[in-house]
C-alpha cells in the first residue's frame, strides 16, 4: 500500500505504508507513480516473507 500526495505545482510523491520509505517525489504522472511503486522492493515486507518461508522450513522439518 502506498499513501500518495500531490505537490502545489501538481507533481505527486508517494510512500510505502509498510516501511515508510520515499519511494518517489515530484513525480508528474499518476502512471509514472504506477511503475515506480510496482519496481519498490519494500525491506519489511522482503524480511516478512523470508522469516515465514523459514518458519514453514522449520515446521517441515520437525514434522519429519
Amino acid at each position: 500500500m502506498y499513501s500518495r500526495t500531490q505537490n502545489e505545482n501538481g507533481s505527486y510523491n508517494t510512500r510505502c505504508l509498510d516501511c515508510f520509505m520515499t519511494v518517489a517525489s515530484c513525480v508528474e504522472t499518476e502512471r509514472e507513480l504506477d511503475l515506480l511503486e510496482a519496481h519498490h522492493i519494500c525491506p519489511e515486507k522482503a524480511l516478512a516473507e523470508l522469516l515465514a518461508q523459514e518458519r514453514a522450513a522449520e515446521a517441515r522439518a520437525a514434522s519429519n
